[in-house]
């Protein structure tokens, strides 16, 4: 039976107080008033105080509107009429077409039994050279993706779901402008990836709690995908926006403050999120890439900082493009070792070159003079940046290989490359 109170004893900014019992933590309630119905969740017990965080805000409430508790927290459908579809953050259609209420789960449950994990083995190609060959992405990981404003962090993530090789992809949109939110669909639905995904889409424009429910929202439907067998993708941003959510809660409720104003719980409330990537024994998988924009560009600032602990690596997005050095996969030796002979050599030996290439830029910028050493790292630098670097090629990864190999005979001879002999006499390129 569903309680119903009519005395609210408080107001402030979004979050109404009433006195209640048989509550729980983030169950939702229904707040009526003269200007129609509000949907509303429990964000803090307090003795017999409720804390409520209403979706739409308190405009046109007062203290006599009644209060109803629905007993359950928010749900989201877990069927697959959700593929090519586009949502709130409350789960409600936004693109026009109606609500789905069949299979109902409950958002933002425990994460996955260890015991039901499996090593991750599998990789998932992107097409981008830069994951592929570089840092690569596997099934069940969990990656941010570290950024700036102004970066092009969501084509990148577009350019992902278009053309990474997997079965669903979920992507949970947080203080999204309207034009990125545009964008995503747009490119989705013309390259043909928009009937695989689901998309959870908060605006700056939405309700802040709405925020706060995307990444719960996109990974309920991932799992239930995944228990499906399906290999599911779920893609995030900006996970500081979600983060300034929490805060300015957090800040509403008057809770003690931490790290910058962030809420103390931060730490926790992150890697309840990035936990839920997992490779089931005996079904699909979840991996999570989620966008961290970085405020001034600051790693230390408590949302990447914390991220970093939970996380398996990162990519750094600067300049438009994946930054080499600064960039870790760490579960890339799990799976690069079985795609391709070559493919680790073929990472290293460039990467190795491509710092030697700054070295020698540096010299330049100098006035040093630049020996013939030189002038082939200069060569291979800029052939580098445009064949492998660039975020808008679409190549497979034996195909990159292929490239990087051309790259490196385009500059050196096999004795300058420091390449065991048995890998060229079977990858270096025959001469015509």
């Amino acid at each position: 039976m569903r309680k119903v109170y009519h005395k609210i004893i408080q107001i402030a900014g979004n979050v109404i107080t009433v006195e209640a019992d048989g509550v729980a933590n983030n169950d939702l309630a229904e707040v009526t008033s003269a200007r129609g119905t509000s949907l509303a969740q429990v964000i803090r017990l307090l003795d017999n105080k409720v804390f409520l965080q209403v979706f739409n805000g308190t405009r046109g409430i007062n203290t006599g509107d009644e209060v109803r508790f629905l007993g359950h927290p928010m749900r989201v459908s877990a069927s697959d009429a959700l593929l090519g579809r586009i949502f709130t953050g409350a789960g409600v259609p936004r693109d026009g077409r109606p609500e789905i209420r069949d299979n109902m789960i409950e958002i933002g449950g425990p994460s996955v039994n260890p015991a039901k994990r499996i090593i991750p083995r599998k990789m998932i190609r992107t097409g981008i050279p830069m994951i592929d060959v570089f840092n690569t992405l596997v099934e069940s990981q969990k990656l941010p993706i570290f950024s700036i404003a102004g970066e092009p962090y969501n084509e990148l993530l577009a350019r992902i779901a278009m053309q990474a090789e997997v079965d669903v992809i979920v992507l949970g949109g947080m203080g999204l402008k309207y034009d990125d939110y545009l964008t995503f669909r747009n490119t989705l639905d013309e390259h043909g990836a928009l009937s695989r995904s689901v998309m959870f889409v908060h605006t700056a424009a939405d309700p802040t709690v709405e925020c706060l429910l995307v990444p719960d929202m996109s990974l309920a439907v991932a799992e239930s995908f995944a228990l499906e067998g399906k290999r599911v993708l779920v893609l995030l941003t900006d996970m500081t926006n979600f983060a300034d959510a929490m805060k300015e809660i957090a800040i509403t409720m008057e809770q003690v403050p931490s790290n910058r104003g962030y809420p103390g719980d931060l730490y926790s409330q992150l890697a309840s999120r990035y936990e839920k990537a997992v490779d089931f024994d005996g079904a699909g998988s979840i991996t999570i890439l989620a966008v961290t924009t970085m405020p001034g560009d600051d790693v230390t600032h408590p949302i990447p900082d914390n991220t970093g602990y939970i996380t398996e690596g990162q990519f750094y997005l600067r300049g438009g493009r994946i930054e080499p050095f600064g960039s870790l996969s760490r579960l890339k030796q799990n799976v690069n070792g079985k795609t391709r002979a070559d493919h680790r050599t073929v990472m290293d030996t460039m990467i190795r070159f491509y710092a030697d290439y700054k070295e020698t830029l540096e010299k330049q910028s100098m006035g040093f003079q630049m020996s013939n050493w030189d002038n082939k790292l200069l060569k291979y630098g800029k052939l580098f940046e445009k064949n492998m670097m660039d975020l808008s090629l679409n190549i497979h990864l034996e195909d990159a290989l292929d490239l990087g190999w051309k790259i490196l005979a385009d500059c050196f001879d096999p004795t300058e490359t420091g390449i065991k002999t048995s890998l060229l006499e079977q990858f270096w390129p025959k001469k015509d």
